[in-house]
């Protein structure tokens, strides 16, 4: 069998094509020309070497030549960032910078039950059954006999379509969800008409946390994909560039393939701010109020105590229900620790900005609607280490 290990250049990725956040960490190790070789979690090299370590059956996972076993897109990318920093993927400058890690959690966080609708809610699973079926084959039976693979993945589609409730996609919601889709599709595609990337000429940390839910499941399952490519051909060709290690682009001779040296917001973006801040501010406030109950009722709860309602390390962990209103509904779904997370390394970077700088990003982010999201406080930190989400210091 293929000996899996790292070679002396190349890096393992655990995921497949069908993985949402694999689909994050390839495009960044593709635009940033990091050598890699591709498995599924289904190899036993998997079970056998990466789980013991990990302590979970989660992909994407990254091993480096140097040995480390790397887990989380966006921590896949901050520790590659540290060790190759030729050719930045996360900008030098204050405001570009805290965009980037503000659009990065958006598209990982918010955009996650998006992507989930699209694949498993009706009428979407119906169309598309035989490709998700043939898609979580591959990614849990390595055998060629197309039956034993088809009936692998009968029953992993089977186990994952029973996960929208906790998401919150139900018939109440569904047309809200469909209609935010096309809405940031519109916003997207004017933005892609200008630039090529998110936050200019080059490719950043933004874009990639955006492919998480705009490749393999907006992107490519066949039926909110088709939706994509008819009404927003630019961010289809943005998909595609988002997979090519070319960085200068052809399709805009005049735009720099650098971020802008002056810290400039390309203007573009602001309706996506503005859509951001509308969409995703619920959610968050909603967030915030569940975890700080549960961080409140617990006092005890030491550092490094996992985030969870069981307090046990988990995917994606929560601390009980939440329920907010948003485009004319109510969401009633699990609590998402994770998203505070994220959007606490944004946080950091509005923290961090100061003088002329923090002047300027307050008014993009007040322009955006943003100033109640960006106020939100936690009475504890939530952190994550081994693997985990944990709770900081008191």
């Amino acid at each position: 069998m293929t000996d899996t290990r790292p070679g002396a250049d190349t890096c393992t990725l655990w995921g497949g094509a069908l993985s949402l956040y694999t689909g994050k960490v390839r495009s960044y190790l593709i635009k940033k020309g990091v050598p890699y070789r591709e498995f599924y979690a289904s190899h036993p090299d998997f079970q056998a070497r990466i789980r013991p370590v990990v302590g979970l059956g989660v992909t994407p996972v990254l091993e480096t030549p140097e040995g480390d076993i790397l887990q989380d897109s966006t921590e896949i990318i901050e520790a590659m960032e540290r060790r190759l920093p030729e050719r930045h993927m996360i900008p030098a400058t204050p405001v570009l910078r805290a965009l980037a890690w503000l659009l990065d959690a958006y598209g990982s966080e918010h955009l996650l039950a998006m992507a989930m609708h699209f694949r498993w809610a009706e009428p979407h699973i119906s169309l598309q059954r035989s490709f998700l079926q043939a898609e979580f084959g591959r990614a849990s039976y390595l055998g060629t006999d197309k039956a034993a693979r088809d009936q692998a993945g009968a029953r992993m589609v089977s186990y994952f379509s029973s996960m929208l409730g906790p998401l919150g996609s139900n018939a109440h919601t569904a047309e809200a969800i469909e209609t935010e889709f096309f809405d940031l599709l519109d916003v997207l595609d004017e933005h892609f008409q200008h630039v090529p990337y998110l936050l200019g000429g080059p490719p950043s940390l933004a874009d990639f946390g955006f492919m998480a839910p705009l490749f393999a499941h907006l992107g490519r399952d066949p039926s909110p994909s088709q939706r994509l490519r008819l009404r927003a051909p630019n961010v289809a060709r943005w998909i595609e560039r988002m997979n090519l290690a070319v960085i200068a682009d052809g399709e805009f001779p005049d735009v720099p393939a650098a971020f802008d040296v002056e810290d400039r917001v390309p203007p573009t973006l602001l309706p996506l701010l503005a859509l951001i801040f509308r969409d995703w501010t619920p959610e968050l406030l909603a967030n915030a109020q569940a975890f700080n109950a549960w961080a409140t009722a617990h006092p005890h709860l030491s550092d490094g105590a996992f985030v969870a309602l069981d307090g046990k390390k988990r995917v994606h962990p929560h601390v009980g229900p939440i329920a907010y209103r948003w485009r004319g509904c109510t969401v009633e779904r699990v609590s998402a620790p994770q998203t505070l997370w994220h959007f606490g390394r944004f946080q950091q970077q509005l923290v961090a900005c100061d003088g002329e700088a923090l002047d300027r990003l307050l008014m993009v982010l007040e322009q955006a609607g943003g100033q109640e999201a960006c106020a939100l406080k936690l009475v504890r930190p939530i952190e994550r280490r081994h693997y985990g989400l944990v709770l900081g210091p008191s």
